[in-house]
C-alpha cells in the first residue's frame, strides 16, 4: 500500500519531534515481522523527512557528516513499515522489512552477541501467587 504525504502534513509531524543540541533525534530500528531490534542510529529533520517520505530507510552520519541511506552500499536494504515518536517526542522507533543484515559486521542485528553481564531484578508482585 503506498501512502503519499502532503507536504504540509511532513512539516507539521516533524515539527511535533524534538531533536537535540545537534539537531539529531535517536532511531530505533525494528523488525517488523519479528519484532527484534536491530540497531540505533541518528536522524536529522532531514533524513527523517525523507525516511518519511521515500519508503527507505535514511540516517545521518555523524562520523562521516553525510546521508546514509541504508543498503545502497551493501544491499542490506530497509523498508519502512511505520514511524512512531516517544511519548517524549525525543525518539523513533521506525518498524522495517529488513533484507540482510542490519549491522556493518554483517549481524542480523547490531547488538547479536553483544549482551553485558547484569544483576537479574528479582519481581514482587503485589498479589500473592495462586
Amino acid at each position: 500500500m503506498t501512502v503519499e504525504l502532503s507536504p504540509e502534513r511532513v512539516e507539521e509531524s516533524l515539527d511535533q519531534l524534538i531533536f537535540n543540541g545537534k539537531g539529531l533525534i535517536p532511531a530505533i530500528i525494528q523488525d517488523d515481522e519479528s519484532g527484534d531490534v536491530l540497531m540505533l542510529a541518528w536522524m536529522d529533520r532531514e533524513a527523517v523527512r525523507r525516511t518519511m517520505t521515500s519508503g527507505r530507510v535514511t540516517f545521518w552520519s555523524r562520523s562521516r557528516q553525510e546521508y546514509w541511506r541504508k543498503g545502497d552500499t551493501s544491499g542490506h536494504r530497509q523498508y519502512v513499515r511505520s514511524i512512531a515518536r516517544d511519548c517524549d517526542e525525543d525518539t523513533l522507533l521506525v518498524r522495517v522489512i529488513q533484507l540482510g543484515a542490519a549491522c556493518h559486521t554483517g549481524s542480523r542485528s547490531c547488538f547479536t552477541d553483544r549482551e553485558l553481564p547484569a544483576v537479574h531484578g528479582v519481581v514482587e508482585r503485589d498479589e500473592p501467587e495462586a
